[in-house]
């Protein structure tokens, strides 16, 4: 019988201390704000610096959580769609960023990004004027873009020149600082 009333007390005790923050816990925490929970950490942030590190599954797992988070907009459509590319899996990175530019067609990232997957696929003709978009919307403003456009314009324009497909670099952007480079084997 004491031993039973013994549990209950530290069943109790244990509930009463997880209600109340932990034990040993202040009700300001013992960790460093945005540390404990999750929910305090930017998915998007954390996703573009596991993607420079060359971490796609880890970084599309990121953006998985910043859409949960803040729903989905055209910056984790993109996110997550530029993720897919990196992995390899066009046809999933071609759905995001579609709905991506479908979202904000002034959103150069994703017009961009997808201009990168067509031309993957061969699709030269749709690629070029997806890469004029992007150009547009971004006021000529991006070196990647135009040498993106540069690219795909001259691959329009030779299709069968195999010298001028070979070792082709096509730059995958996002918004904010820095950018992707997607080896083409075209």
């Amino acid at each position: 019988m004491q031993i039973k009333q013994g549990l209950a007390g530290l069943l109790l005790i244990t509930l009463a201390a997880c209600s109340s923050g932990g034990l040993g816990r202040s009700s300001d925490g013992v960790f460093a704000p945005g540390v404990s929970g999750e929910s305090n950490i930017d998915g998007l942030i954390v996703g573009h610096r596991l993607m420079a590190a060359g971490e796609y599954e880890l970084a599309l797992k990121a953006y998985s959580r910043a859409a949960s988070q803040q729903g989905l907009n055209v910056d984790t459509m993109s996110a997550i769609g530029s993720a897919n590319l990196n992995l390899g899996r066009l046809g999933q990175a071609e759905r995001w960023l579609r709905r991506a530019v479908e979202e904000d067609p002034t959103f150069p990232p994703a017009w961009n990004n997808l201009g990168v997957i067509l031309m993957e696929q061969g699709n030269v003709a749709e690629a070029s004027e997806v890469f004029r978009r992007a150009y547009a919307a971004d006021n000529g403003n991006s070196d990647e873009i135009r040498d993106n456009l540069r690219l795909a314009l001259a691959n329009l324009a030779n299709p069968g020149n195999n010298a001028l497909q070979e070792n082709q670099n096509y730059n995958l952007i996002r918004r904010g600082a820095g950018d992707f480079v997607l080896m083409s084997d075209l």
